[in-house]
């Protein structure tokens, strides 16, 4: 039986195979996994998991979703991604959505990062501090 380290191991070394510039190419992984399927290495069911995990994860880093009370408009949105982009590199894929019940304000996640600038968190954070 091939081991869990050795399994991780692979499944890094196929996820660096699929980097073009530092950035995962679509093309790439699908070769990668057609390979990985055609031959069916020993623990390769394994190896698909892991790297199924590193393709979701570089691709939850390389997405904005912007949460906002209301519409933003063309101007703010190009600031935003602008400041944004010098933060965390070009390339990012952006989603927008408009939640009303933010109340004002806006929030921002970039894989794992959440900055959240709008009413409904403050109001959370001050009943946090009550408590």
């Amino acid at each position: 039986m091939i081991s869990t380290r050795q399994i991780r191991r692979d499944a890094k070394r196929l996820y660096r195979a699929c980097l073009v510039q530092g950035r995962l190419d679509p093309d790439r992984v699908r070769q990668a996994m057609d390979l990985v399927l055609s031959e069916k290495p020993r623990g390769y069911l394994r190896l698909l998991v892991h790297f199924q995990r590193l393709v979701k994860l570089d691709l939850q880093r390389r997405t904005a979703q912007v949460e906002s009370a209301v519409v933003l408009g063309d101007d703010l949105r190009s600031q935003l991604e602008e400041k944004v982009q010098r933060r965390y590199g070009p390339g990012l894929s952006w989603e927008y959505r408009v939640q009303p019940e933010l109340i004002a304000g806006l929030r921002l996640r970039v894989g794992s990062d959440v900055y959240d600038a709008s009413v409904l968190g403050r109001l959370r954070e001050l009943a946090e501090s009550f408590e």
